[in-house]
Protein backbone atom coordinates (compact mmCIF):
# COMPACT_ATOMS: atom_id res chain seq x y z
CA UNK A 1 0.00 0.00 0.00
CA UNK A 2 1.36 3.30 -1.30
CA UNK A 3 1.62 6.38 1.30
CA UNK A 4 1.96 9.73 1.36
CA UNK A 5 5.12 11.02 2.18
CA UNK A 6 5.48 13.99 5.04
CA UNK A 7 8.37 16.46 5.83
CA UNK A 8 9.18 14.38 9.30
CA UNK A 9 10.95 10.87 8.23
CA UNK A 10 9.39 8.27 9.78
CA UNK A 11 5.69 10.12 10.32
CA UNK A 12 2.86 7.93 9.40
CA UNK A 13 -0.10 9.65 7.00
CA UNK A 14 -3.04 10.41 8.26
CA UNK A 15 -4.30 8.39 4.51
CA UNK A 16 -3.01 5.82 2.84
CA UNK A 17 -3.53 6.74 -1.42
CA UNK A 18 -5.99 3.48 -1.78
CA UNK A 19 -8.32 5.29 0.81
CA UNK A 20 -7.87 8.79 -0.59
CA UNK A 21 -8.48 7.63 -4.20
CA UNK A 22 -11.43 5.35 -2.43
CA UNK A 23 -13.06 8.04 -0.90
CA UNK A 24 -12.66 10.52 -3.51
CA UNK A 25 -14.16 7.58 -5.94
CA UNK A 26 -17.46 7.68 -3.56
CA UNK A 27 -17.43 11.54 -3.58
CA UNK A 28 -17.52 11.99 -6.49
CA UNK A 29 -19.80 8.66 -7.53
CA UNK A 30 -22.14 10.04 -5.27
CA UNK A 31 -22.17 13.91 -6.57
CA UNK A 32 -23.07 12.51 -9.78
CA UNK A 33 -24.99 9.97 -8.85
CA UNK A 34 -27.34 12.58 -7.23
CA UNK A 35 -27.12 15.44 -9.81
CA UNK A 36 -27.70 12.56 -12.50
CA UNK A 37 -31.03 11.50 -10.83
CA UNK A 38 -32.40 14.63 -9.48
CA UNK A 39 -33.52 15.48 -13.09
CA UNK A 40 -34.86 12.02 -13.93
CA UNK A 41 -36.95 12.02 -10.41
CA UNK A 42 -38.33 15.78 -10.54
CA UNK A 43 -37.95 17.88 -13.58
CA UNK A 44 -39.87 20.52 -12.63
CA UNK A 45 -37.57 21.57 -9.60
CA UNK A 46 -34.76 20.72 -11.37
CA UNK A 47 -35.81 23.10 -14.17
CA UNK A 48 -36.45 25.75 -11.45
CA UNK A 49 -32.93 25.90 -10.23
CA UNK A 50 -31.32 25.19 -13.44
CA UNK A 51 -33.70 27.65 -15.92
CA UNK A 52 -35.85 26.54 -18.37
CA UNK A 53 -34.73 24.20 -21.21
CA UNK A 54 -36.08 24.11 -24.94
CA UNK A 55 -35.03 20.15 -25.34
CA UNK A 56 -35.91 18.57 -22.10
CA UNK A 57 -35.36 15.46 -23.97
CA UNK A 58 -31.64 16.25 -23.73
CA UNK A 59 -31.53 16.89 -19.72
CA UNK A 60 -32.73 13.45 -19.54
CA UNK A 61 -30.08 12.14 -21.78
CA UNK A 62 -27.08 14.12 -19.86
CA UNK A 63 -29.06 13.03 -16.49
CA UNK A 64 -28.38 9.38 -17.26
CA UNK A 65 -24.88 10.46 -18.56
CA UNK A 66 -23.63 11.45 -15.24
CA UNK A 67 -25.72 8.79 -13.33
CA UNK A 68 -24.31 6.63 -15.23
CA UNK A 69 -20.67 8.05 -14.90
CA UNK A 70 -21.55 8.27 -11.03
CA UNK A 71 -22.50 4.70 -11.19
CA UNK A 72 -19.19 3.16 -12.47
CA UNK A 73 -17.41 5.55 -9.96
CA UNK A 74 -19.16 4.07 -7.37
CA UNK A 75 -18.77 0.14 -8.56
CA UNK A 76 -14.90 1.26 -8.60
CA UNK A 77 -14.72 2.21 -5.20
CA UNK A 78 -15.65 -1.03 -3.88
CA UNK A 79 -13.31 -2.96 -5.71
CA UNK A 80 -10.42 -4.69 -4.60
CA UNK A 81 -7.72 -3.59 -7.40
CA UNK A 82 -6.62 -0.06 -7.83
CA UNK A 83 -6.68 0.54 -11.89
CA UNK A 84 -6.48 3.90 -13.57
CA UNK A 85 -9.68 3.84 -15.49
CA UNK A 86 -11.49 5.22 -12.51
CA UNK A 87 -8.88 7.57 -11.76
CA UNK A 88 -9.46 8.58 -15.79
CA UNK A 89 -13.16 8.84 -15.56
CA UNK A 90 -13.23 10.88 -12.88
CA UNK A 91 -10.72 13.16 -13.55
CA UNK A 92 -12.05 13.81 -17.33
CA UNK A 93 -15.60 14.30 -16.17
CA UNK A 94 -15.18 16.56 -13.47
CA UNK A 95 -13.09 18.64 -16.19
CA UNK A 96 -15.76 18.63 -18.82
CA UNK A 97 -17.93 19.48 -16.42
CA UNK A 98 -16.47 22.21 -14.86
CA UNK A 99 -15.72 23.39 -18.14
CA UNK A 100 -18.68 23.49 -19.39
CA UNK A 101 -20.50 25.28 -16.47
CA UNK A 102 -17.69 27.78 -16.16
CA UNK A 103 -18.10 28.71 -20.42
CA UNK A 104 -21.28 28.79 -20.62
CA UNK A 105 -22.51 30.24 -17.32
CA UNK A 106 -19.97 33.38 -18.34
CA UNK A 107 -21.37 34.09 -21.55
CA UNK A 108 -25.02 34.08 -20.37
CA UNK A 109 -26.01 30.86 -21.83
CA UNK A 110 -27.34 29.01 -18.63
CA UNK A 111 -27.89 30.43 -15.30
CA UNK A 112 -25.05 31.78 -13.40
CA UNK A 113 -26.44 29.05 -10.27
CA UNK A 114 -23.99 26.16 -12.63
CA UNK A 115 -21.37 27.99 -11.67
CA UNK A 116 -21.86 26.26 -8.12
CA UNK A 117 -21.48 23.01 -9.63
CA UNK A 118 -17.94 24.00 -11.22
CA UNK A 119 -16.63 24.50 -7.59
CA UNK A 120 -16.83 20.48 -6.59
CA UNK A 121 -15.52 19.77 -10.27
CA UNK A 122 -12.64 22.01 -9.81
CA UNK A 123 -12.06 20.21 -6.11
CA UNK A 124 -13.06 16.83 -7.62
CA UNK A 125 -9.86 17.46 -10.58
CA UNK A 126 -7.32 18.47 -8.17
CA UNK A 127 -8.30 15.33 -6.09
CA UNK A 128 -7.57 13.44 -9.21
CA UNK A 129 -4.36 15.38 -10.30
CA UNK A 130 -2.76 14.82 -6.66
CA UNK A 131 -3.65 11.43 -6.39
CA UNK A 132 -2.15 10.69 -9.87
CA UNK A 133 1.26 12.50 -8.91
CA UNK A 134 1.22 10.86 -5.61
CA UNK A 135 0.58 7.45 -6.76
CA UNK A 136 3.11 5.53 -8.44
CA UNK A 137 0.75 2.69 -9.38
CA UNK A 138 -1.71 5.24 -11.22
CA UNK A 139 1.60 6.29 -12.80
CA UNK A 140 2.68 3.34 -14.19
CA UNK A 141 2.08 1.72 -17.74
CA UNK A 142 2.98 -1.51 -16.52
CA UNK A 143 0.18 -3.70 -14.94
CA UNK A 144 1.13 -4.93 -11.75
Amino acid sequence: MLRVKFLVEGAKPLLSLNIMQKRLLLIQGGYFGLTGIWPLLHMPSFLAVTGPKKEVWLVVTVGLLILSIGAALLTAAFQAVQERSPAVLGFFSAVSMGAVDVRYALNDVILDVYLLDAIPEFIFSLGWVWIFFKNKDLQSLKKT
